[in-house]
């Protein structure tokens, strides 16, 4: 199969129908063998009944309906599960992504060897309190991660089969999975300007909150990508580096004390602090410890509650 396409949604049941004929003309046109795999995140407007006319008579719609609103980084997490296409390409449902860019994309995955390519909305329709702290967000994931794309958080990208494979998505991870993909080792990763259409129904589902969420969410996986798998690196070795300076406080008075009996160690405050960065340090070093042991026996995390299936059949589920 060419092409494998996931796509999250939450409450776009009136887009779903234009969406699906934009898209299977777009196929058709080029020929593409492919699959399409919503992924109903909780929707209580009708939109999995829509899905489920759209499919009727038609083998190429997939779906995936989640109990309640899990987010879209485990809608991503669970479709990249079910593909089966050599080039995955996720879009958003409310027709602000354009399928006419599946072509090029795929030519980008699969003769430029690219191993994923990020949309860019170089020209958007969207108010100032939207676009500036974008462009704000996007330059500081920049500085941090070392990836010069223009538009992170994107909705439409394409991705090697191997590396939708190989990487989870958790959280609100989404925004950040041109990092995931690096550390997991897929270092080529491109960018393609792409076209951006006003929303034609409903409203957006992300509000103000986003703009806190982001910042952390960035410091989160800047931390999990350099000492996720190495927790004891990073807690053990501040716990030493704080127990050290604690100890050297503590000998500094204890000699002192010896030297000179002016005075009690006890009726000095840099005695506490020196008290202190050793339980401080002691302290980190245990909880590195306890986080590596978690980290090795962590069961899978990615479970999330599924409440119907579309043409899914046993198998695509499997994990490379």
């Amino acid at each position: 199969m060419d092409i494998s396409l996931v796509i999250p949604l939450y409450n776009e049941k009136e887009s779903l129908p234009e969406l699906t004929e934009w898209i299977r003309r777009v196929m058709k046109e080029n020929n593409f063998t492919y699959e399409i795999i919503f992924v109903d995140d909780g929707s209580t407007d009708g939109s999995w009944d829509e899905i489920k006319k759209l499919s009727a008579n038609n083998n190429d719609i997939k779906a995936i309906r989640f109990r309640r609103n899990f987010g879209k980084s485990a809608a991503l997490n669970v479709g990249f599960q079910k593909v089966k296409g050599d080039v995955v390409i996720t879009m958003d449902a409310d027709l602000q992504d354009s399928p006419d860019e599946i072509p090029e994309l795929y030519k980008m995955i699969m003769e430029q060897d690219y191993d994923l390519v990020s949309g860019w909305k170089k020209k958007r329709y969207d108010p100032l309190s939207k676009t500036l702290p974008t462009k704000i967000f996007n330059w500081g994931t920049r500085m941090v991660s070392g990836i010069y794309l223009h538009d992170f958080n994107c909705g439409l990208k394409a991705y090697k089969h191997d590396v939708v494979k190989s990487i989870d998505v958790y959280g609100e991870m989404h925004r950040y999975i041109p990092i995931i993909a690096k550390w997991a080792g897929f270092n080529k990763i491109g960018e393609k300007i792409v076209h951006h259409y006003p929303r034609k129904y409903g409203t957006t589902k992300f509000g103000m909150s986003r703009f806190i969420r982001g910042p952390l969410d960035l410091l989160t996986i800047n931390f999990v990508t350099k000492f996720g798998k190495r927790p004891m690196h990073f807690f053990g070795s501040m716990g030493i580096v704080v127990f050290i300076i604690g100890f050297i406080i503590a000998l500094y008075l204890a000699i002192a004390k010896i030297l000179y009996q002016q005075y009690k160690m006890t009726e000095r405050p840099l005695f506490y602090l020196g008290i202190l960065f050793m339980i401080l340090g002691t302290m980190l070093f245990i909880g590195g410890f306890l986080a590596e042991l978690i980290q090795r026996n962590s069961p899978d995390k990615n479970k999330y509650d599924i409440k119907e299936e579309l043409n899914i059949v046993e198998g695509d589920s499997q994990r490379l």
